[in-house]
């Protein structure tokens, strides 16, 4: 289980660093597209932050888990080892389900393919079967029992999450971005159309979470001024040739000058890159 976890969080960690920016572009089974599309998703964050940061602190557990009473002697040893298996049942229960649930959303929802996530889904459901087979365990009823209360509140929880996070997305028609409801200013307007106007572009693509946030800077009014390039190939006007050309590797990138740079920039920082003077001037 220590090493199914180690592999676990291998996975699960570099996904976080390259999603931190930390990490140059994974190779990724079956398509990088697919798992950029399930990675970048709406679903693919969680408090602001990746969610496969929160899988690897749960393989992280595991580890420790499956890996502190080895280590131990005597009675402390013992009486930590029964209390491991429980923990390991446990979380291993939680993350198997959870797996279940980001699946049937990767699939009928998100409608890509992740090999990153397939094999985190598999090690989680691995991790669960080697807890039950594993363990000594002397009281079925309470296996079963916890076993089931935990499926049912993660199954829940999940529900509820996924749930929250589809709504603004089913408000949308397929294919398009979900719509922008902060309200523009004299100044975004005057900078999107400064950007517009000197040949600036924003690479994009309608799931991605950050090119929503990077519009909501600019507002309702103000978005829609500026050349956005869509990049998904089932985005409304896709302009995926262009993507491929100028080798666009994650979501938004900005085309300045003739420079692209990636990931959210604050408006001040568009401003300085596009020489935009608030005021008039340019």
């Amino acid at each position: 289980m220590a090493v199914l976890a180690t592999i676990g969080a291998i996975d699960t960690g570099a996904i976080t660093l390259k999603r931190w920016g930390l990490m140059g572009s994974l190779t990724c089974p079956g398509g990088a597209e697919g798992c950029d599309k399930v990675l970048n998703s709406t679903w693919g964050s969680l408090f602001g932050q990746p969610l496969s940061l929160f899988g690897f602190l749960a393989y992280g557990a595991v580890v420790v888990m499956a890996v502190l009473p080895l280590v131990l002697r005597g009675e402390a040893r013992t009486e930590m080892g029964q209390r491991s298996w429980w923990g390991l049942l446990l979380f291993s229960t939680g993350m198997a389900v959870f797996s279940l649930l980001l699946m049937g959303v990767m699939v009928f929802r998100i409608e890509a393919f992740c090999a990153f996530c397939v094999l985190s889904a598999l090690l989680s459901l691995s991790l669960l079967v080697l807890a039950v087979v594993g363990g000594e365990w002397q009281d079925r009823g309470a296996l079963i029992f916890r076993v089931v209360i935990v499926g049912v509140l993660v199954t829940l929880t999940g529900l509820v999450w996924a749930g929250s996070v589809d709504r603004p997305i089913a408000a949308s028609r397929r294919g398009d971005p979900p719509p922008v409801t902060s309200v523009s200013t004299p100044e975004t307007i005057a900078l999107a159309e400064h950007l517009s106007a000197t040949g600036a572009r924003m690479y994009s693509a309608y799931w991605c979470p950050h090119c929503h946030d990077q519009k909501e800077l600019f507002g309702a009014e103000a978005s829609k001024k500026l050349d956005v390039v869509e990049c998904a190939a089932d985005g409304t006007n896709s302009r995926k040739d262009l993507c491929d050309t100028k080798a666009i590797q994650g979501f938004p990138t900005w085309e300045i000058n003739g420079v692209l740079d990636s990931g959210v920039k604050p408006l001040g920082k568009l401003a300085e890159l596009s020489g935009f003077q608030p005021g008039g001037g340019s």
